[in-house]
């Protein structure tokens, strides 16, 4: 699920606790993410139709997407990579067009199918040619046209995008500043797709050195090099090993950058820069103690309130709730109650809950999740904005996993931090108030179902009403909800922890002596 993958909480309604398991999660979620992370442009691998800005004269078809049958668009790329070979060979006058006509052809026949014929280039030899055509010393234009067919080639299945390992060393030493900047963009782009194809692919990048020249071409306003190059690293530092996200936060210049982009930079490429900071924050304790050093909070709050874009609010709403995870103490120092900033996020997750977009619903109560798990004062400014009333329609009428992340907001939102004991105290007012507007069966429900962390969650809150309820009355208001008889379908469940809690809590408030003095 989004909130649980997406970072650590800080949201155990009853022991409300950060630790390892926590830390775990929020790396987990950050190979999770891949999965569902990228919908049409924002895919994980992406084909490359256009080409990257370019000030050379590089001919482009105004209409790729032509679909022609397969054997009729095989044999013309099994007639154009043997062209190419006839052109690297060739060494009269007019050698460097002959071959940048070949490779445009080859690029164009990449290009023009939303299943290029990939599978055929590959047996016909292409990949040691288009190797020998990275060549340094090449003209920017055979460069560029190369470099953009192995693009395509490693947008395609897992073993043509492997058929690239002879060529990355010479894309990855392209992307130094010395060359074409379009030259370098373009590499970047191709390298990009191998990273986003696993995670053996990224370590071996890695090992080649790939990760810090990227890094030095997100330090320009170079809009669309910027882009690529925030699109490649958040493949390259996925996960699950923290030490590539840990290794570009210390990058000179990356953090300015990272901030430079957010604050002015269109809505695509602060998209592509958000993307970076969903995995640093993720997988990354020190990168998350160097960001929380800055402003960039406050830049992404402001971004958040201004956006109306799904592709942008998400990894917006991922950075937040990444950082408020990641340490109770500089969060509290971050957003505090009464503070503009704080009421901003508040006022934005707000409009996130009454998304038409469940996706959106669903990240938005994480992040107020981590928030609520704060101090009784961050409890306090959610309790008094229209959040709560959103929060509590969500968890009687949201599909079931947007349930359980709202669940985790009104659990955090009735305890208070743990005391000297490890148990946390009762915020009364917050829980009274959320029972009597009929929570209780949306946690029940929770009991109820088949996955095993929201049951205990649903236990947990039961607890809670059977503690905190003033004249004994959350005995009566769990029976009146059937609570007694989803507690007990844990009798003698194969789950030793749900097992005994459900056990404990009918045996303490529902023994033989309940109802007796009636």
């Amino acid at each position: 699920m989004a909130g649980e993958s997406a970072a650590s909480h800080r949201r155990d309604p009853i022991k409300n606790t950060v630790g390892n398991a926590a830390v775990q999660r929020r790396r987990q979620h950050a190979v999770s993410v891949v999965k569902e992370r990228r919908e049409a442009m924002f895919r994980t691998k992406r084909l490359c139709r256009d080409g990257v800005s370019s000030d050379m004269d590089v001919v482009t078809d105004g209409d790729m997407m032509i679909e022609e049958e397969p054997s009729i668009l095989e044999a013309q790329t099994s007639s154009a990579v043997e062209e190419l070979k006839l052109a690297v060979s060739f060494k009269g006058k007019g050698a460097v067009q002959k071959k940048v006509n070949a490779l445009r052809e080859l690029r164009r026949l990449l290009s023009r199918s939303e299943y290029p014929p990939v599978e055929i280039a590959l047996k016909s030899g292409a990949i040691p040619l288009l190797a020998q055509c990275l060549s340094f010393g090449s003209e920017d234009e055979q460069l560029l046209e190369a470099a953009w067919c192995l693009t395509n080639i490693a947008a395609g299945k897992p073993e043509e995008t492997k058929a690239l390992l002879p060529t990355l060393p010479l894309l990855i030493a392209h992307l130094g500043e010395k060359g074409s900047s379009c030259v370098a963009e373009q590499c970047a782009w191709a390298l990009g797709n191998v990273a986003g194809e696993g995670e053996d692919l990224r370590d071996l990048l890695l090992s080649q050195g790939a990760l810090p020249p990227l890094a030095r071409m997100m330090l320009p306003d170079k809009g669309s090099t910027v882009r690529t190059a925030a699109w490649t690293l958040s493949n390259l530092i996925k996960g699950p090993d923290p030490e590539a996200a840990t290794e570009l936060i210390k990058v000179d210049g990356v953090v300015d950058a990272i901030l430079r982009h957010l604050k002015k930079a269109d809505v695509d490429l602060a998209t592509e820069v958000a993307w970076v900071v969903v995995y640093l924050s993720a997988l990354s304790d020190v990168a998350t103690s160097v960001l929380m050093k800055t402003d960039l909070v406050q830049v992404l709050v402001d971004r958040l309130a201004a956006s109306n874009s799904l592709q942008s609010l998400i990894p917006l709403l991922r950075s937040l709730g990444n950082l408020m995870a990641s340490d109770a103490y500089t969060t509290n120092v971050v957003l505090v109650p009464g503070h503009e900033i704080t009421d901003s996020i508040i006022r934005s997750l707000s409009k996130c809950l009454k998304s038409e977009h469940r996706f959106l619903k669903k990240e938005a109560a994480w992040v107020l999740s981590n928030i609520a798990a704060g101090s009784v004062g961050h409890k306090q400014v959610i309790c008094k904005s229209e959040a709560v009333l959103l929060l509590l329609q969500l968890l009687d009428s949201a599909p079931f996993d947007i349930k359980k992340e709202v669940a985790y907001v009104l659990g955090n939102l009735c305890v208070a931090p743990a005391d000297a004991s490890g148990r946390p105290s009762l915020l009364l007012d917050h829980l009274v108030s959320f029972v009597k507007a009929g929570c209780l069966g949306g946690f029940i429900d929770l009991v109820r179902s088949a996955d095993l962390e929201a049951a205990r969650l649903g236990l947990h809150f039961i607890e809670l009403v059977l503690r905190g309820m003033p004249n004994g009355e959350g005995q009566k208001l769990v029976e009146g909800a059937d609570g007694i008889e989803a507690m007990e379908r844990f009798q003698f469940h194969e789950n030793d922890e749900l097992r005994m809690m459900a056990n404990l809590l009918v045996d303490s408030y529902f023994g033989e002596t309940y109802g007796l003095d009636e």
